[in-house]
């Protein structure tokens, strides 16, 4: 039974895997199959596992429309002006970012809701219901779960 119990303590990570490269492969998105690593990044960071995703659907379409000026940036950090090396670079670094736990940005993100961390990303002066849209996104991926830290 011992022997089962790593296995079993990855099923809530492997079911949010799941629903994110589900979204993804349902809609013929290139990011399928970087579900985990979301998850993954999300959980160190301490933000809603959903987030990720779902600003990658909306900055690219879930990286059929990539920045075009710099490599691996589904998500139009730095306004597609900053480019990785890999597309797991990427997640890492934007889920740092979002968590707060990047000194450079920790004061735009630190402490925040998820609504807030959006509103921060995105502000509404320029794109009036970005927050709106990316949860929109989010709720269709999956549903919350209770043990989370940060509300949306």
């Amino acid at each position: 039974m011992a022997f089962n119990q790593p296995e079993d303590s990855l099923a809530p990570q492997k079911a949010k895997a799941e629903a994110i490269d589900a979204y993804f492969l349902a809609h013929d998105m290139p990011l399928a199959g970087t579900g985990m690593k979301m998850v993954i990044e999300s959980e160190n960071q301490n933000i809603d596992w959903r987030l990720l995703p779902a600003i990658a659907v909306r900055e690219s379409t879930g990286g059929k429309n990539s920045c075009n000026r710099v490599k691996n940036n589904p998500f139009g950090w730095g306004s597609c002006k900053i480019g990785f090396k890999t597309m797991e670079e990427a997640i890492e670094t934007v889920a740092k970012n979002l968590g707060g736990n990047n000194p450079n940005t920790e004061h735009h993100y630190s402490g925040k809701t998820t609504k807030e961390i959006l509103r921060k990303y995105n502000p509404p002066s320029i794109v009036p219901r970005y927050a709106e849209q990316v949860i929109a996104i989010m709720n269709v991926i999956g549903e919350e779960e209770t043990v989370t830290s940060k509300a949306t």
